[in-house]
């Protein structure tokens, strides 16, 4: 390659030409699936023969390789989303063992010992394999929706619901509404179990770096220095769990609490791009790998709507991501603190007294969630006081903070058991 395209193309150029030529002729062999796009259609077939040298027009493709073409094309927006997400790739030679058996799926040759399969070389056919199993979420049981105290199941079901369509979600609203919860409870039901599950908490000095990948210092055991190694973040760990072989039927779920806490363009960088077009890949900055968001992989983030200090989310963010409320004032979370009680069997007394609050505060966004009193604690010889004097009264304070309101006086419990004896 330096020799002959000496002055013709450039480093990045000759390393990808390189490449495309190794895998033209080692990695291609007789008997391979072969694919290509043509007038927006995706053409299949088998290779045939070997890599030959041959004069053509132009000299654009003195390099060839007999093929047998199958009569039937495929339109590519009706491509499954993985072929598509590989055929996004730029780059003329891509190698798409990873989407073989939906490739077999369109053309039907899924019986190795068919010719079709062999290529008619009398070579051995290949190990059968297993069929692909078909990527999708559990149902909302009833014993879920007890267990998470959400009177309405079919709410539930739309969560399930809004996660096959947008594949990333969040939940916002006041602190204490459950947020955090909610989403670790879902992700482990619909992803099978905590493996399958990472969480991570955005702030303010997040980076891409932290969030997917870049190049961080490592100490060397032996001689204690230190270099810059390119390390995967929680976004590409699980990407690459989520498409090993055996896994792509199972749903992954990223948890991100407090998203609204970083700068979200300089933290997902090129990544806004995948959240919203789930069938292409982009290069990435520091690897310079293809990557795409496998479709196995699902985001769910939690927002807190009561910190001021945290900018809004961007238009775009809000176009990538499904938003659901949990608010006191509405259900499932207004009358969750209710049933809580009522199952551990205790007096529902907290529960009116947390509805007047949230009668006489003002602003929706700062609401106070029922997690405060869903503790042990509070139950204990004065552990309500306890925790309506150093948990829920000093957040009302910061919010009438500078309007010379007696906070106690408006908000106390004994001002609250007066209007509600």
């Amino acid at each position: 390659m330096e020799d002959g395209y000496e002055g013709a193309a450039s480093y990045n150029q000759k390393r990808g030409l390189v490449d495309e030529l190794h895998a033209f002729l080692t990695q291609m062999r007789i008997g391979d699936t072969v694919a290509t796009i043509g007038d927006g259609s995706l053409h299949i077939g088998r290779i045939t023969g070997d890599a030959v040298q041959t004069s053509s027009p132009g000299g654009l493709s003195n390099l060839r390789r007999t093929v047998a073409w199958m009569p039937q094309s495929h339109a590519y927006e009706e491509l499954p989303e993985e072929v598509q997400q590989k055929l996004s790739v730029q780059h003329d030679v891509v190698d798409l063992t990873g989407v073989l058996d939906a490739l077999d799926g369109l053309t039907g040759q899924t019986d190795p010992t068919t010719p079709a399969a062999t290529g008619d070389t009398g070579e051995h056919p290949a190990v059968e394999r297993p069929g692909q199993r078909e990527l999708s979420l559990p149902h909302i049981t009833e014993e879920l929706a007890a267990d998470l105290l959400v009177h309405d199941q079919a709410w539930l079901e739309e969560m399930r619901e809004l996660l096959i369509d947008e594949r990333q979600l969040v939940l916002y609203g006041p602190p204490g509404t459950g947020k955090t919860y909610l989403a670790m409870k879902l992700a482990e039901y619909f992803g099978g179990g905590p493996e399958q599950v990472k969480i991570v908490q955005f702030h303010p000095s997040y980076a891409y770096e932290d969030f997917f990948e870049g190049f961080r210092p490592v100490e060397d055991p032996e001689t204690r220095e230190v270099a810059f190694r390119l390390t995967a973040g929680p976004l590409r760990e699980l990407a690459d769990l989520a498409l090993r072989e055996g896994n792509r039927h199972i749903p992954h779920f990223l948890i991100i609490d407090e998203i609204n806490r970083a700068n979200l363009a300089k933290v997902f960088g090129e990544l806004y791009f995948l959240l919203e077009y789930r069938t292409r890949s982009v290069r990435l900055t520091y690897s310079g790998d293809d990557f795409a968001l496998p479709p196995n992989l699902f985001v769910i983030g939690t927002m807190n709507t009561a910190d001021r200090s945290i900018a809004l989310v961007d238009a775009a963010m809000r176009r990538r991501f499904a938003f659901v409320e949990l608010s006191p004032r509405t259900e499932p979370t207004a009358g969750l603190l209710a049933r809580w009680l009522k199952r551990e069997g205790r007096d529902v007394e907290p529960a009116r007294l947390l509805d007047a609050l949230n009668t006489r505060i003002d602003d929706a966004d700062f609401a106070i969630g029922p997690s405060y009193l869903m503790k042990p604690g509070v139950y204990r010889d004065g552990g309500l006081e306890r925790t309506w004097r150093t948990k829920i009264l000093p957040l009302l304070e910061e919010h009438h903070y500078g309007e010379g309101l007696d906070v106690t006086a408006r908000y106390g419990l004994d001002s609250l058991r007066e209007q509600h004896p």
